[in-house]
């Protein structure tokens, strides 16, 4: 058998449509800050795309651009201004932060109605209760909406994670969790993995190392999820061997055109969401 792929490009390219339907039948602008330190390649490419996107379905989104040696506090000091302006509905602070910077310090200062991200602790706590009001960070979010869309039903399924990062694994069990999975979460000191992810119905591989899971780690017909992006010689791979995996798996997200572009998505979603939720407590 030959896995079907999940076309996340596509997903994504509707969702932001149906978005773009209804901010232009509302009249209103939803404001995204994208607040970036320093000059990481990566980064700038990625906020770019962010900020594209964002213009693209009427919402605004500015790039606050600091140099790299920007102190804690100055930054600080821009996050609390961002937090006071009426104007701005989502605020996040593009990660990694230069070293002399601490990221937990940051991210908890921006105000949880803003945290489009949900990568602060209240948020984050909310998601762990399963509360509805959590901001759900945008991978996590974005591969929920594939696997729903792609399987008739989550619970009862075995989802194996591999990754255990505030921005993908911990987030992403806490949802699988609330839709009735049985979870397992794996890292670097997991014994004898392998064995654990050929368990798995559905196998999300988020540990940042290239093509890493094989063929004969994954049972047959599994849904499999490749969050990963590495590049080797200039190629961007995930952390699936996917021409390998995609000869077993019943489903495969690719790398590119898999969960990248759902995140994008899902943090514009995140955006007007707090939007929607500010402007009604403004009537």
């Amino acid at each position: 058998m030959t896995a079907k792929i999940i076309d996340g490009k596509a997903a994504a390219a509707e969702l932001r449509q149906k978005l773009a339907e209804r901010i232009a039948a509302r009249g209103d602008k939803p404001y995204l800050a994208v607040v970036l330190v320093g000059d990481d390649p990566a980064s700038l490419i990625y906020d770019r795309n962010k900020q594209k996107a964002a213009l693209s379905m009427g919402m605004g989104c500015d790039i606050y651009h600091l140099p790299e040696q920007t102190t804690q506090a100055e930054l600080l000091e821009l996050v609390g201004k961002l937090n006071e302006d009426e104007k701005v509905n989502g605020l996040m602070v593009q990660m990694p932060l230069p070293a002399h910077i601490d990221p937990s310090a940051v991210i908890e200062s921006i105000r949880p109605e803003k945290d489009v991200d949900g990568f602060g602790p209240y948020n984050a706590g909310l998601l762990h209760e399963n509360d509805p009001r959590a901001m759900v960070a945008a991978t996590p979010k974005g591969i929920l909406y594939l696997l729903q869309k792609e399987l008739p039903s989550l619970a009862g399924k075995h989802a194996v994670i591999i990754g255990r990062s505030k921005i993908v694994g911990r987030p992403l069990s806490s949802l699988l969790l609330n839709c009735d999975c049985t979870v397992t979460v794996a890292h670097s000191k997991t014994q004898n993995l392998p064995e654990l992810t050929r368990q798995a119905d559905i196998l999300v591989a988020a540990c940042g190392r290239p093509r890493m899971v094989k063929k004969d780690w994954v049972k047959e017909g599994a849904t499999v999820i490749d969050v990963g992006i590495n590049r080797i010689d200039g190629k961007l791979c995930g952390d699936v061997d996917f021409d390998e995996v995609k000869e077993r798996a019943g489903l495969i997200t690719p790398v590119p055109g898999g969960v990248g572009p759902m995140t994008v998505a899902m943090l514009l979603d995140n955006t007007y969401s707090a939007y929607l939720k500010q402007i009604d407590k403004l009537k």
